[in-house]
């Protein structure tokens, strides 16, 4: 092998090897900035709910909204969410954390406000159900 034969070789190389090191970092970069976006759902809080309240609102998860999406109540009023959706599994998650239903496709969550405010909440698998509950 003649030295520019030689040299050529080794600047291939070197050049394969940064190509293949910048490759790594940033694929590395970017399953981090996505990883990053994706929030783990936060434990389950059961039906805070005594047996035999009346919900004062129910709201309907079917066919990936809630209907309705956005409701006021009084403090100490409970809200039902009532599974309908056979095809998807859903579930009522609040951003605070205060709220946080199983996923399921059939069956009903039962939430009782006890606090002033407004309450964002979505389903954990699908972000764009997004509703919220004002309690004045």
């Amino acid at each position: 092998m003649s030295i520019d034969q030689a040299r050529i070789t080794a600047g291939l190389s070197r050049r394969n090897f940064v190509t293949g090191v910048l490759g790594v970092a940033a694929a590395t970069a970017g399953t981090l900035a996505l990883s990053g976006c994706v929030q783990p759902k936060p434990p389950v809080v059961p039906s805070n709910a005594p047996s035999g309240v009346k919900p004062v609102v129910q709201i309907s998860v079917i066919d990936n909204e809630y209907s309705p999406a956005e409701v006021t109540v009084r403090p100490g009023d409970a809200v039902e969410w009532i599974f309908e959706g056979h095809s998807a599994d859903h579930d009522v998650v609040a951003d605070d954390g205060s709220f946080v239903s199983e996923l399921m496709r059939e069956g009903s969550y039962v939430f009782v406000f006890e606090k002033a405010g407004t309450f964002g909440y979505d389903c954990s698998i699908h972000p764009e159900m997004r509703g919220t509950v004002t309690v004045a």
